[in-house]
């Protein structure tokens, strides 16, 4: 039970360890030379680190932020970010959620193997954040230890290969390619941002290409368009703190001058994860066609949302800002009418309402980035608020799980639970084999009308001939 333990949260949840090991498989099938394999194994762990290195830079100034914004606007309420709700149930449930996040990932290679879902889900701590909420929802239902974790590995390992299957259009759109699937449990609210985008936007007016004057020409570039909004976000929040409260935040630096490091430093940071970002899918990917001939057939490795960041990095900083409008305008919301006042966290709002801006500019330019980052900013604060008594009944009040697919997923199940034990087993099994089948019938005509099209284009070459 130890090592179980120690595997999954000290090992498996360390995303560089887990990409390298992936890496170091893949390319030891495909027989390269040990100097390759060394080489490619170590740049993808580097990769992993460096952006991880500017996460957590940019974590770190969004904490500061954060704390200086909850102070300024006298805002107390329910905090949705999944870390510390995680940290929480880890200290009641530790070995539980490990052993159901280590069987989510045997599991997760099965389905990859008998089914058209052919991704493996490599972003190791929303694995671990997966487990927790199962594990919580699932002791809230009143399952025993055992039950728990068969139905929660067996969930987690469905759900780990369904959303990135679920995110493949997107990712097309964005990459022009399925080599890589969406590892990030917001996906049901990247599809929504896509197919937004599609319906109301115009994909060739892209967020990159924007016609600017010539006194904003420099938002052009993603740094210097960071570095001045956050400018501007943490002056006012420092501001509205008040000098006593932002020099306690800023230490042995002038509160005046904290913000403006802090902003630049951030800036800094999302530089550094893209750059990370861009590292690692030069070596994951040609890595995994080792896993993909000799493994797992078409086996594609689903990565965290920065992955997609170097595509569209103008959409990232407006997706932020929107969501977080967004989150703001829910929280005043939940003030008018008495609800528990769920407060926008800005570290997930930059995480997800920038990817949701990446896919919404993929599909409809920058109205599809605003209208699909707006959509998800209100709903990574709507969960919180629908998924936050199932937390409450198990003790670990304060705080809650922002992501989409968690809601979507742990809410039902709840609720079906309800009814009853064994109704909510047969019924997560039942769930489980309907989606499948979905994804069967999908897939299958995707494959057809692919098909047909070749056919089509080979027709029309031979006629032109």
């Amino acid at each position: 039970m130890t090592f179980l333990n120690f595997l999954a949260t000290e090992v498996l949840a360390e995303p560089a360890i887990l990409v390298g090991l992936f890496a170091l498989v893949g390319l030891l099938l495909q027989r390269k030379a040990i100097p390759d394999v060394f080489t490619g194994t170590v740049k993808t762990i580097v990769g992993m680190l460096i952006f991880s290195i500017g996460a957590g830079a940019a974590v770190g100034s969004l904490d500061a932020f954060q704390q200086l914004f909850t102070e300024g606007f006298g805002v107390q309420g329910v905090v949705p970010l999944s870390e510390g709700v995680t940290g929480l149930a880890l200290q009641e449930y530790g070995s539980q959620i490990a052993i159901i996040m280590v069987y989510g990932l045997v599991v997760n290679l099965l389905f990859a193997a008998i089914t058209p879902m052919k991704y493996v889900f490599l972003t190791g701590q929303h694995n671990l954040f997966f487990a927790a909420v199962l594990t919580l929802v699932l002791n809230s239902a009143g399952l025993g230890r055992t039950h728990a974790i068969l139905l929660g590995g067996v969930l987690l390992g469905f759900f780990a290969a369904f959303f990135p299957w679920l995110g493949r259009k997107g990712i097309k759109a964005i990459t022009g390619s399925n080599d890589i699937g969406i590892g990030h449990y917001d996906t049901i609210g990247y599809a929504i941002s896509s197919w937004l985008g599609s319906k109301i936007g115009d994909a060739s007016r892209s967020t990159e290409s924007l016609k600017l004057p010539k006194g904003l020409s420099f938002f052009r570039d993603y740094v210097a368009a960071i570095a001045l909004t956050m400018l501007v976000f943490y002056y006012v929040a420092t501001l509205a703190a008040g000098p006593t409260f932002a020099q306690e935040v800023a230490g042995d630096m002038h509160w005046l001058v904290f913000p403006f490091m802090q902003a630049l430093i951030f800036a800094g940071a999302v530089y550094v994860i893209i750059t990370g970002i861009r590292m690692l899918l030069g070596e994951i990917v040609p890595a995994f066609l080792g896993i993909s001939s000799k493994l797992v057939k078409g086996v594609k490795p689903a990565l965290d949302c920065p992955a997609v960041f170097p595509y569209a990095p103008t959409a990232v900083v407006l997706g932020f800002l929107v969501a977080y409008g967004a989150g703001l305008l829910m929280m005043g919301v939940y003030i008018a009418l008495g609800w528990v006042v769920i407060i926008p966290v800005a570290i997930p709002y930059f995480f997800i309402g920038g990817t949701a801006a990446v896919f919404g500019n993929a599909t409809g330019g920058w109205k599809g980035a605003v209208v699909g980052s707006a959509v998800v900013g209100a709903l990574i604060s709507l969960g919180p608020q629908l998924i936050y008594p199932i937390l409450d009944n198990v003790g670990l009040p304060g705080s809650s799980f922002p992501e989409t697919d968690f809601t979507a997923v742990g809410l039902p199940l709840y609720y079906l639970f309800e009814l009853g034990e064994w109704v909510g087993t047969v019924g997560a099994v039942a769930a489980i084999a309907a989606i499948a089948a979905v994804v069967f019938i999908v897939s299958r005509r995707e494959r057809r009308a692919e098909s047909e099209a070749v056919a089509e284009s080979t027709a029309g070459a031979s006629n032109d001939g």
